[in-house]
Protein backbone atom coordinates (compact mmCIF):
# COMPACT_ATOMS: atom_id res chain seq x y z
CA UNK A 1 0.00 0.00 0.00
CA UNK A 2 2.67 2.35 0.67
CA UNK A 3 3.97 2.39 -2.84
CA UNK A 4 0.29 3.22 -4.06
CA UNK A 5 0.11 6.04 -1.38
CA UNK A 6 3.00 7.40 -2.82
CA UNK A 7 2.04 7.31 -6.43
CA UNK A 8 -1.44 8.86 -5.42
CA UNK A 9 0.24 11.70 -3.73
CA UNK A 10 2.58 12.12 -6.61
CA UNK A 11 -0.03 12.87 -8.93
CA UNK A 12 0.18 16.99 -10.05
CA UNK A 13 -1.70 16.48 -12.03
CA UNK A 14 -0.90 13.39 -14.20
CA UNK A 15 -1.19 10.07 -12.74
CA UNK A 16 -2.79 7.08 -12.20
CA UNK A 17 -6.21 6.32 -14.60
CA UNK A 18 -8.20 4.22 -16.03
CA UNK A 19 -8.95 3.20 -20.16
CA UNK A 20 -11.12 5.42 -21.59
CA UNK A 21 -14.29 4.17 -22.56
CA UNK A 22 -14.30 4.19 -26.56
CA UNK A 23 -17.62 2.79 -28.13
CA UNK A 24 -17.66 0.39 -31.04
CA UNK A 25 -19.98 2.54 -32.98
CA UNK A 26 -21.43 6.29 -32.75
CA UNK A 27 -25.19 7.04 -34.16
CA UNK A 28 -26.73 10.16 -34.48
CA UNK A 29 -29.39 11.31 -35.19
CA UNK A 30 -31.17 14.13 -37.78
CA UNK A 31 -32.98 15.88 -34.83
CA UNK A 32 -28.77 15.83 -32.47
CA UNK A 33 -27.35 17.14 -36.42
CA UNK A 34 -29.40 20.14 -36.14
CA UNK A 35 -28.24 21.49 -32.56
CA UNK A 36 -24.51 23.23 -32.49
CA UNK A 37 -23.97 20.93 -29.67
CA UNK A 38 -24.93 18.17 -31.40
CA UNK A 39 -22.48 18.78 -34.04
CA UNK A 40 -19.74 19.36 -31.92
CA UNK A 41 -19.98 16.00 -30.40
CA UNK A 42 -20.21 14.35 -33.80
CA UNK A 43 -17.07 16.49 -34.56
CA UNK A 44 -15.49 15.38 -31.02
CA UNK A 45 -15.94 11.41 -31.79
CA UNK A 46 -15.14 11.46 -35.72
CA UNK A 47 -11.99 13.37 -34.81
CA UNK A 48 -10.91 9.96 -32.52
CA UNK A 49 -10.97 8.15 -35.45
CA UNK A 50 -14.65 6.34 -34.19
CA UNK A 51 -17.63 5.17 -36.90
CA UNK A 52 -20.31 7.21 -37.34
CA UNK A 53 -23.14 6.50 -38.57
CA UNK A 54 -25.56 9.49 -39.40
CA UNK A 55 -29.67 8.10 -39.33
CA UNK A 56 -32.04 9.05 -40.96
CA UNK A 57 -34.70 9.00 -38.50
CA UNK A 58 -34.89 10.02 -34.63
CA UNK A 59 -35.46 6.35 -33.16
CA UNK A 60 -32.38 4.25 -32.17
CA UNK A 61 -32.87 0.82 -33.55
CA UNK A 62 -31.29 -2.60 -34.53
CA UNK A 63 -29.66 -3.28 -31.17
CA UNK A 64 -31.54 -6.38 -30.26
CA UNK A 65 -29.58 -9.34 -30.13
CA UNK A 66 -30.56 -13.12 -30.43
CA UNK A 67 -31.36 -12.56 -26.42
CA UNK A 68 -30.60 -10.13 -23.50
CA UNK A 69 -26.54 -10.75 -23.29
CA UNK A 70 -26.41 -9.82 -27.00
CA UNK A 71 -28.73 -6.83 -26.45
CA UNK A 72 -26.98 -5.95 -23.65
CA UNK A 73 -23.57 -6.03 -25.14
CA UNK A 74 -24.68 -4.21 -28.32
CA UNK A 75 -25.93 -1.54 -26.22
CA UNK A 76 -23.10 -0.74 -24.04
CA UNK A 77 -20.98 -0.70 -27.11
CA UNK A 78 -22.36 2.00 -28.46
CA UNK A 79 -23.19 6.00 -28.24
CA UNK A 80 -26.29 7.50 -29.27
CA UNK A 81 -26.25 11.10 -30.22
CA UNK A 82 -29.93 12.22 -29.45
CA UNK A 83 -31.75 14.99 -28.32
CA UNK A 84 -33.02 14.96 -25.46
CA UNK A 85 -37.37 14.61 -24.49
CA UNK A 86 -39.59 17.58 -23.70
CA UNK A 87 -40.60 15.79 -20.37
CA UNK A 88 -36.15 15.65 -19.40
CA UNK A 89 -36.84 19.50 -19.36
CA UNK A 90 -39.42 19.06 -16.26
CA UNK A 91 -37.28 18.61 -13.58
CA UNK A 92 -38.07 15.80 -10.64
CA UNK A 93 -37.08 16.25 -7.20
CA UNK A 94 -34.09 13.74 -6.02
CA UNK A 95 -33.87 14.07 -2.03
CA UNK A 96 -31.39 13.31 -0.25
CA UNK A 97 -28.64 13.74 -3.14
CA UNK A 98 -30.38 17.20 -4.58
CA UNK A 99 -33.30 19.28 -4.87
CA UNK A 100 -33.28 18.31 -8.44
CA UNK A 101 -32.26 16.08 -11.42
CA UNK A 102 -31.35 16.60 -14.57
CA UNK A 103 -29.63 14.44 -17.21
CA UNK A 104 -26.45 15.20 -19.79
CA UNK A 105 -27.19 11.60 -21.05
CA UNK A 106 -28.80 8.55 -19.89
CA UNK A 107 -27.46 5.19 -19.87
CA UNK A 108 -23.30 4.47 -18.07
CA UNK A 109 -20.47 2.38 -20.02
CA UNK A 110 -19.65 0.76 -16.90
CA UNK A 111 -20.79 -2.90 -16.14
CA UNK A 112 -21.45 -3.04 -12.60
CA UNK A 113 -23.06 -5.94 -11.54
CA UNK A 114 -25.90 -4.61 -8.88
CA UNK A 115 -26.12 -1.70 -11.47
CA UNK A 116 -29.36 0.69 -9.96
CA UNK A 117 -30.20 2.10 -13.81
CA UNK A 118 -31.49 -1.37 -14.35
CA UNK A 119 -35.20 -1.38 -14.79
CA UNK A 120 -35.06 2.32 -14.41
CA UNK A 121 -34.70 3.23 -18.10
CA UNK A 122 -36.29 1.60 -20.87
CA UNK A 123 -35.00 -0.78 -23.77
CA UNK A 124 -31.03 -1.91 -24.34
CA UNK A 125 -28.94 -0.19 -22.22
CA UNK A 126 -27.40 1.97 -24.94
CA UNK A 127 -25.71 5.34 -23.74
CA UNK A 128 -27.43 8.24 -25.19
CA UNK A 129 -25.75 11.63 -25.18
CA UNK A 130 -27.85 14.87 -25.66
CA UNK A 131 -27.12 16.93 -28.10
CA UNK A 132 -29.49 20.10 -26.99
CA UNK A 133 -27.30 20.93 -23.98
CA UNK A 134 -27.56 24.59 -23.90
CA UNK A 135 -31.68 24.25 -23.96
CA UNK A 136 -30.93 21.96 -20.74
CA UNK A 137 -28.63 24.00 -19.01
CA UNK A 138 -30.92 26.93 -19.56
CA UNK A 139 -34.15 25.49 -18.50
CA UNK A 140 -32.08 25.12 -14.86
CA UNK A 141 -32.59 28.86 -14.59
CA UNK A 142 -36.48 28.47 -14.27
CA UNK A 143 -35.69 26.41 -10.92
CA UNK A 144 -33.23 27.94 -8.52
CA UNK A 145 -33.89 30.30 -5.93
CA UNK A 146 -32.92 34.08 -5.30
CA UNK A 147 -32.19 34.34 -2.02
CA UNK A 148 -30.86 30.24 -1.18
CA UNK A 149 -29.10 27.84 -2.62
CA UNK A 150 -30.41 24.90 -5.08
CA UNK A 151 -28.36 22.16 -5.98
CA UNK A 152 -28.70 19.91 -9.24
CA UNK A 153 -27.63 16.10 -9.45
CA UNK A 154 -26.60 15.62 -13.02
CA UNK A 155 -25.65 11.43 -12.27
CA UNK A 156 -28.50 10.07 -11.80
CA UNK A 157 -29.17 7.95 -15.54
CA UNK A 158 -25.44 8.24 -16.33
CA UNK A 159 -21.99 8.98 -14.96
CA UNK A 160 -21.15 12.06 -16.81
CA UNK A 161 -17.31 12.05 -16.01
CA UNK A 162 -17.36 8.52 -17.86
CA UNK A 163 -18.19 9.92 -21.22
CA UNK A 164 -16.92 13.40 -20.73
CA UNK A 165 -13.79 12.86 -23.23
CA UNK A 166 -16.74 12.32 -25.81
CA UNK A 167 -19.24 14.67 -25.10
CA UNK A 168 -17.82 17.53 -22.91
CA UNK A 169 -20.95 18.08 -21.60
CA UNK A 170 -19.92 17.39 -17.79
CA UNK A 171 -16.90 20.42 -18.27
CA UNK A 172 -19.88 22.81 -20.06
CA UNK A 173 -22.06 21.95 -17.16
CA UNK A 174 -18.95 23.19 -14.48
CA UNK A 175 -18.76 26.02 -16.78
CA UNK A 176 -22.25 27.50 -16.66
CA UNK A 177 -22.43 26.50 -12.94
CA UNK A 178 -19.35 28.62 -12.12
CA UNK A 179 -21.41 31.93 -13.71
CA UNK A 180 -24.80 30.88 -11.61
CA UNK A 181 -25.34 32.27 -7.70
CA UNK A 182 -26.97 30.06 -5.68
CA UNK A 183 -26.96 27.34 -7.86
CA UNK A 184 -24.54 23.82 -7.01
CA UNK A 185 -23.82 21.04 -9.28
CA UNK A 186 -23.10 17.57 -7.93
CA UNK A 187 -21.81 15.08 -9.75
CA UNK A 188 -20.39 11.14 -8.99
CA UNK A 189 -18.22 8.70 -10.95
CA UNK A 190 -16.68 5.73 -10.77
CA UNK A 191 -14.15 7.27 -13.26
CA UNK A 192 -10.86 8.94 -12.86
CA UNK A 193 -9.65 11.18 -15.85
CA UNK A 194 -10.43 14.82 -14.02
CA UNK A 195 -7.12 16.28 -15.34
CA UNK A 196 -9.29 18.64 -18.00
CA UNK A 197 -11.79 19.47 -15.11
CA UNK A 198 -8.85 20.80 -12.70
CA UNK A 199 -8.61 24.27 -14.35
CA UNK A 200 -12.24 24.86 -14.94
CA UNK A 201 -13.34 28.15 -13.11
CA UNK A 202 -15.99 26.63 -10.89
CA UNK A 203 -16.54 29.13 -8.53
CA UNK A 204 -16.95 26.53 -5.80
CA UNK A 205 -20.29 26.17 -6.98
CA UNK A 206 -19.49 22.46 -8.15
CA UNK A 207 -19.29 19.45 -6.46
CA UNK A 208 -17.62 16.41 -7.74
CA UNK A 209 -17.99 12.83 -6.10
CA UNK A 210 -16.03 9.65 -6.75
CA UNK A 211 -17.92 6.48 -5.51
CA UNK A 212 -15.75 4.09 -3.93
CA UNK A 213 -15.72 0.77 -2.36
CA UNK A 214 -13.16 -2.54 -1.72
CA UNK A 215 -11.02 -3.83 -4.08
CA UNK A 216 -12.64 -7.04 -3.39
CA UNK A 217 -16.15 -5.30 -4.87
CA UNK A 218 -14.54 -2.98 -7.40
CA UNK A 219 -11.94 -5.80 -9.06
CA UNK A 220 -15.47 -8.35 -8.91
CA UNK A 221 -18.61 -6.15 -9.96
CA UNK A 222 -17.76 -3.36 -11.27
CA UNK A 223 -16.44 -4.11 -14.66
CA UNK A 224 -14.86 -0.64 -16.95
CA UNK A 225 -14.84 1.56 -14.36
CA UNK A 226 -11.49 2.52 -12.95
CA UNK A 227 -9.54 1.21 -10.38
CA UNK A 228 -9.84 1.98 -6.56
CA UNK A 229 -6.04 3.74 -6.40
CA UNK A 230 -7.47 5.70 -9.68
CA UNK A 231 -10.37 6.62 -7.77
CA UNK A 232 -8.22 8.00 -4.87
CA UNK A 233 -6.29 9.81 -7.35
CA UNK A 234 -8.71 11.40 -8.86
CA UNK A 235 -10.28 12.33 -5.22
CA UNK A 236 -6.64 13.48 -4.46
CA UNK A 237 -6.63 15.83 -7.68
CA UNK A 238 -10.04 17.17 -7.31
CA UNK A 239 -9.72 18.05 -3.94
CA UNK A 240 -5.77 19.46 -3.74
CA UNK A 241 -5.90 23.60 -3.94
CA UNK A 242 -5.19 24.90 -7.61
CA UNK A 243 -2.22 26.22 -6.07
CA UNK A 244 -1.18 22.91 -5.65
CA UNK A 245 -2.05 21.56 -9.05
CA UNK A 246 -5.45 20.70 -8.31
CA UNK A 247 -8.99 21.64 -8.93
CA UNK A 248 -9.65 23.03 -5.42
CA UNK A 249 -13.27 21.53 -5.58
CA UNK A 250 -15.39 20.50 -2.25
CA UNK A 251 -15.13 17.21 -2.81
CA UNK A 252 -17.53 14.03 -1.59
CA UNK A 253 -17.22 10.07 -0.85
CA UNK A 254 -20.01 7.65 -2.17
CA UNK A 255 -19.15 4.94 -0.41
CA UNK A 256 -22.38 2.39 -2.18
CA UNK A 257 -23.01 -0.25 -2.73
CA UNK A 258 -22.09 -1.21 0.73
CA UNK A 259 -22.13 -4.89 1.42
CA UNK A 260 -21.69 -7.48 4.43
CA UNK A 261 -18.74 -9.16 2.28
CA UNK A 262 -16.57 -11.77 4.08
CA UNK A 263 -14.01 -9.87 6.00
CA UNK A 264 -16.06 -6.68 5.25
CA UNK A 265 -14.64 -4.82 8.15
CA UNK A 266 -10.94 -5.38 7.52
CA UNK A 267 -11.74 -4.45 3.38
CA UNK A 268 -13.42 -1.34 4.78
CA UNK A 269 -10.81 -0.89 7.19
CA UNK A 270 -8.28 -0.88 4.49
CA UNK A 271 -10.27 1.54 1.92
CA UNK A 272 -10.41 4.12 4.83
CA UNK A 273 -6.92 3.57 5.67
CA UNK A 274 -6.06 4.29 1.71
CA UNK A 275 -8.74 7.44 1.29
CA UNK A 276 -7.19 8.76 4.73
CA UNK A 277 -3.13 8.76 3.52
CA UNK A 278 -4.54 10.46 -0.07
CA UNK A 279 -5.84 13.16 1.80
CA UNK A 280 -3.70 13.75 3.97
CA UNK A 281 -3.71 17.65 3.75
CA UNK A 282 -6.59 20.03 4.88
CA UNK A 283 -9.48 19.56 2.58
CA UNK A 284 -13.70 20.04 2.48
CA UNK A 285 -15.25 16.82 2.18
CA UNK A 286 -18.02 15.00 2.47
CA UNK A 287 -19.54 11.59 2.72
CA UNK A 288 -22.69 9.81 1.46
CA UNK A 289 -23.02 5.92 2.81
CA UNK A 290 -25.48 3.93 0.32
CA UNK A 291 -26.36 -0.17 1.35
CA UNK A 292 -27.07 -2.47 -1.41
CA UNK A 293 -30.93 -2.99 -1.85
CA UNK A 294 -33.03 -4.30 -5.15
CA UNK A 295 -35.78 -4.43 -6.41
CA UNK A 296 -37.75 -7.44 -8.31
CA UNK A 297 -37.76 -6.15 -11.51
CA UNK A 298 -34.20 -4.85 -11.33
CA UNK A 299 -32.87 -8.45 -10.17
CA UNK A 300 -34.81 -10.29 -12.93
CA UNK A 301 -32.45 -7.65 -15.08
CA UNK A 302 -29.65 -8.29 -13.99
CA UNK A 303 -29.30 -11.51 -13.58
CA UNK A 304 -30.15 -12.02 -17.26
CA UNK A 305 -26.96 -9.62 -17.81
CA UNK A 306 -24.83 -11.11 -15.63
CA UNK A 307 -25.51 -14.32 -15.08
CA UNK A 308 -22.65 -15.77 -12.99
CA UNK A 309 -23.18 -12.45 -10.94
CA UNK A 310 -21.72 -12.73 -7.19
CA UNK A 311 -24.24 -10.91 -5.49
CA UNK A 312 -26.56 -12.18 -3.46
CA UNK A 313 -29.81 -11.74 -4.63
CA UNK A 314 -31.69 -14.20 -2.08
CA UNK A 315 -34.99 -12.30 -0.55
CA UNK A 316 -35.26 -14.64 2.16
CA UNK A 317 -31.34 -12.87 3.18
CA UNK A 318 -33.43 -9.40 3.00
CA UNK A 319 -36.17 -7.10 4.34
CA UNK A 320 -38.78 -5.97 2.22
CA UNK A 321 -39.74 -1.83 2.33
CA UNK A 322 -42.03 -0.14 -0.02
CA UNK A 323 -41.47 3.23 -1.78
CA UNK A 324 -44.42 5.76 -1.43
CA UNK A 325 -45.75 4.40 -4.59
CA UNK A 326 -45.88 1.01 -3.49
CA UNK A 327 -42.51 -0.16 -5.12
CA UNK A 328 -40.80 -3.20 -3.41
CA UNK A 329 -36.85 -3.45 -2.68
CA UNK A 330 -35.04 -5.24 -0.88
CA UNK A 331 -33.11 -3.93 1.62
CA UNK A 332 -30.53 -6.07 4.32
CA UNK A 333 -32.10 -6.60 7.78
CA UNK A 334 -32.07 -4.63 10.34
CA UNK A 335 -29.32 -5.66 12.54
CA UNK A 336 -26.85 -6.00 9.45
CA UNK A 337 -28.46 -2.45 8.80
CA UNK A 338 -27.25 -1.32 12.10
CA UNK A 339 -23.86 -3.05 12.32
CA UNK A 340 -22.75 -1.71 9.03
CA UNK A 341 -23.85 2.02 9.69
CA UNK A 342 -22.57 1.73 13.30
CA UNK A 343 -18.90 0.90 12.07
CA UNK A 344 -18.55 3.31 8.98
CA UNK A 345 -20.07 6.39 11.56
CA UNK A 346 -17.25 5.29 13.97
CA UNK A 347 -14.82 5.16 11.38
CA UNK A 348 -15.57 8.26 9.74
CA UNK A 349 -16.31 10.39 13.03
CA UNK A 350 -12.72 9.31 13.71
CA UNK A 351 -10.75 10.27 10.79
CA UNK A 352 -12.28 13.04 9.10
CA UNK A 353 -14.24 14.62 12.16
CA UNK A 354 -14.60 17.76 10.70
CA UNK A 355 -16.62 15.75 6.87
CA UNK A 356 -20.14 15.38 7.50
CA UNK A 357 -22.28 12.22 6.52
CA UNK A 358 -24.78 13.66 4.15
CA UNK A 359 -26.81 10.33 4.58
CA UNK A 360 -27.61 7.03 5.18
CA UNK A 361 -29.50 4.94 3.31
Amino acid sequence: MEEEVQEIKNTKPKGLSSKLWMPKQVLITPAAMEEPWGRQIYDRVKSLGLPVQELKHNRITGLRGADERETYRNAKSTLAIVTAPASALKLQPIPPSADWQFHLAEGCPAHCQYCYLAGSLQGPPVIRAFANLPAILENLLHYGKANEITTFEASCYTDPLGIDHLTGSLAETIRFFGEQKNMNLRWVSKFSQVDELLSLPHNNNTQPRISINTDFIARRMEGGAASIAARLAAVRKLALPKAEGGGGYKTGLVIAPIMPVPDWEEQYTDLLDRLEQALDFPCDITFELISHRFTPGSKAILQEWYPNTSIDFDETNRSLKFNKFGGKKYVYPPLTMNLLRSFFQSELKRRFPNAPVLYWT
